[in-house]
């Protein structure tokens, strides 16, 4: 069982910077986390992720300027860097584990899930 706990968000303005932390309990070998968000009027969306043993991040073609996943390793906690923030920016943050160490880009492929952290974006 792995429980995951995002923290970081909140109110902030056009241009600032955030770093959102996701604390992770439980089993970590061989799984990859994820990070995603969502905003009221779209689907969860798919940022980037990490593989847990060699902090090795991925991103595909979802890569968004100014974000960048990091984790560590003996704190269990992985990091969404989120730098130059725009309103449409705004949006729950989600971060997810999947059990196996490949590449998941899709919310069906992760197992376990944490509540959200907010981030509001004020122009």
């Amino acid at each position: 069982q792995v429980q995951l706990v995002e923290s970081g968000g909140g109110l902030v303005q056009t241009g600032d910077s955030l770093r959102l932390s996701c604390t992770i309990s439980g089993r970590t070998r061989g799984s990859s986390l994820g990070w995603f968000r969502q905003s009221p009027e779209s689907e969860r969306e798919f940022l980037g992720a990490i593989r847990w043993e060699t902090g090795v991040p991925y991103y595909g073609y979802f890569k968004k300027d100014g974000f960048t996943i990091s984790r560590d390793l003996d704190k269990k906690i992985m990091y969404l860097q989120i730098d130059s923030l725009k309103a449409d920016d705004s949006a729950v943050y989600y971060c997810a584990a999947a059990r196996g160490s490949g590449v998941y880009y899709h919310t069906d492929e992760y197992d376990y899930w944490g509540p959200g952290t907010q981030v509001t974006v004020s122009s």
